[in-house]
């Protein structure tokens, strides 16, 4: 059995209270609060520019409400994201530095979490609306068995960067617990907001949650 089949098997599906999302459970959960913002610090002051968005049907939220619809956490204290690189599914090594100036989104999934697959075609439908304004949306796969994920990928057609992280540095490095999980970079590469387990990554709030972090 693979090593992270293998860990997941003796823990536990876990249900998170907010919201009662399923996830894989894989470490105990980092200290965080929810709906918490982070102090303001020097970047604070920057300039805002204009960022030319799709538009879109629904209702327009402002960032903290869209925060508060998608019981997102946010982090105890402002903390710059780890910097990582990994290799996508053509063999290209990306790193996260290399977007700096972009809004990204960090998604830790595998092809064996059915609340990863369950959220990915939103998760597509976001980054086809996006993708063009400077939203970055990276899904890190775990999966032991990198071979599983091309297929997997290219059935499904997702059309967004699909990262290789087999021994799973780039999660550990993260703090990632539990599948899946996503974590939201401003383009100032502070890491902004997260998600435990699966949302509806294509509804009003998700999508007005990218806009105000592109105009941020």
């Amino acid at each position: 059995m693979p090593r992270t089949q293998a860990l997941v098997a003796v823990l536990t599906l876990a249900l998170v209270v907010s919201g009662g999302a399923l996830v894989i459970a894989l470490r105990p959960a980092p200290e965080a609060r929810v709906g918490e913002a982070a102090p303001a610090g020097p970047e604070a002051a920057a300039p805002v520019r204009a960022v030319a968005l799709k538009a879109r049907a629904g209702r327009v939220l402002g960032f903290d409400e869209a925060v508060r619809e998608l019981n997102l956490i946010r982090p105890s204290r402002r903390k710059l994201a780890e910097d990582f690189g990994a290799p996508l599914l053509d063999g290209r090594r990306l790193e996260l530095s290399a977007q700096r100036g972009k809004t990204v989104m960090i998604n830790f999934w595998a092809t064996w979490c059915p609340p990863c697959r369950e959220e990915m075609p939103a998760m597509e439908r976001l980054w086809r609306h996006h993708q063009d304004q400077g939203f970055v949306m990276l899904a890190v796969s775990v999966d032991s068995v990198t071979a599983k994920v091309k297929p997997f990928v290219a059935e499904h057609a997702l059309t967004f960067p699909v990262l290789l992280d087999p021994a799973m540095d780039v999660a550990n490095a993260y703090g990632v617990r539990a599948l899946p999980s996503t974590f939201l970079v401003d383009r100032r590469g502070y890491l902004t907001a997260l998600a435990l387990g699966p949302r509806r990554w294509d509804n009003d709030a998700a999508h007005s949650l990218v806009e105000a972090m592109l105009r941020r």
